[in-house]
């Protein structure tokens, strides 16, 4: 089965740019998946397996059409222009479902970020992908994901089908 290539899409806001992986954002996803901060991400992981993930958030949307956009902070903002992490929809062979997953690099926590991108992508998601549902796998030691994941308005969903029998489903129902 031959799919069309996905344009990845830029889903611009005030605070924020959600946009496609650059080779310029490389370095910092990299030290990020270094760092015992990537832990919930199964990490921290080697430079070769960092690099692996990085190709698969951009492969997804030539593949499944859809994937991962980096975070850019916008011009208000004190690190504007600044990649300072990453939102995506993630599916295929490791996710029995459409996942919705973010992540921020150090220092951007607590302002509404994740937030914010989260919300504009599964609202891409819903809207363009034509997806029911969506949910978020999160490692049940993760306890900001889940605040954020709640805060979402998703639910925990005991049964949901997981690759990881550890995580926590949270799903996002459809508006």
């Amino acid at each position: 089965m031959h799919l069309p290539t996905a344009a990845i899409p830029t889903l611009a806001g005030t605070r924020l740019t959600l946009r496609a992986p650059r080779m310029e954002d490389w370095s910092a996803y990299c030290a990020f998946m270094a760092t015992d901060r990537s832990i919930y991400m199964g990490g921290p992981h080697q430079e070769a397996i960092a690099w692996g993930m990085f190709c698969h958030d951009v492969a997804q949307w030539h593949l499944l059409g859809h994937g991962s956009l980096m975070i850019e902070a916008g011009e208000g903002e004190a690190a504007a222009g600044q990649c300072i992490g990453q939102v995506g929809i993630n599916a295929g062979p490791l996710f029995p479902e459409h996942e919705l997953g973010w992540m921020l690099y150090d220092g951007f926590e607590g302002k509404g970020y994740a937030f914010e991108a989260a919300s504009r992508m599964r609202h891409w998601a819903f809207r363009t992908l034509k997806l029911e549902t969506l949910v978020s796998y999160i490692h049940p030691e993760n306890a900001a994901s889940c605040r954020l994941a709640e805060r979402l308005g998703a639910v925990l969903d005991k049964d949901a089908a997981r690759h990881d029998p550890a995580d926590l489903v949270y799903r996002h129902a459809r508006p």
